[in-house]
């Protein structure tokens, strides 16, 4: 009879252990949630930044975007093409003509009161009005493919923040509703 050394049938032991033994605890490290959006349109970067506990930031995910061409400063009015600037927050996940919108809550009341002020001041026109339903979403679903991966390229939104489509069902996964977004020259 032939007879295994010892430490053969130990490493046995230990490999036929590490194959079976459970998985990790799911519940023990939960990954970190995006806790604000940073969006910068001179650089045409997107940042997804989580905090720990200590409030700490750290970026998790980067993007290229495009915007409204309608340049820097904060939006004036509807169909200005800007994209504002501001500090907003995410509001709903929708289905839409761009795969998926996050929409936002331009405008605040800041907004309102900017507005107002630039009115009263006799700088826009009595019959402006100041706008609404800006987001970040993906390129036009009717769009084929090679003319979504050039989106980019330009701006060319009324006043959105546009991304490639598996990117935006990765914002959108990551992202919850609430999250702060804050939109910069």
């Amino acid at each position: 009879m032939l007879r295994r050394p010892r430490y053969v049938s130990f490493l046995a032991l230990v490999l036929g252990a590490a194959l079976v033994s459970p998985a990790p605890d799911a519940r023990a490290a939960p990954p970190r949630r995006v806790t604000r959006v940073l969006i910068k349109k001179q650089e045409h970067t997107m940042q997804l930044l989580v905090s720990d506990a200590r409030g700490n930031e750290e970026v998790a995910r980067s993007y290229k975007v495009a915007i409204g061409p309608g340049g820097p400063g904060p939006k004036r009015q509807e169909g200005d093409l800007t994209t504002p600037v501001g500090r907003y927050r995410v509001t709903k996940h929708a289905p839409s003509q761009y795969k998926i919108f996050l929409g936002i809550d331009y405008p605040t009341a800041a907004d309102h009161r900017r507005f107002n002020l630039l009115k009263q001041r006799g700088e826009l026109p009595k019959s402006a009005t100041i706008g609404g339903n800006i987001g970040i979403h993906g390129p036009p679903v009717s769009l084929d493919e090679r003319a979504k991966k050039t989106l980019k390229e330009s701006d060319w939104t009324a006043g959105c923040i546009a991304v490639n489509e598996e990117e935006i069902v990765e914002i959108a996964r990551l992202v919850r509703d609430g999250t702060t977004v804050d939109i910069e020259d």
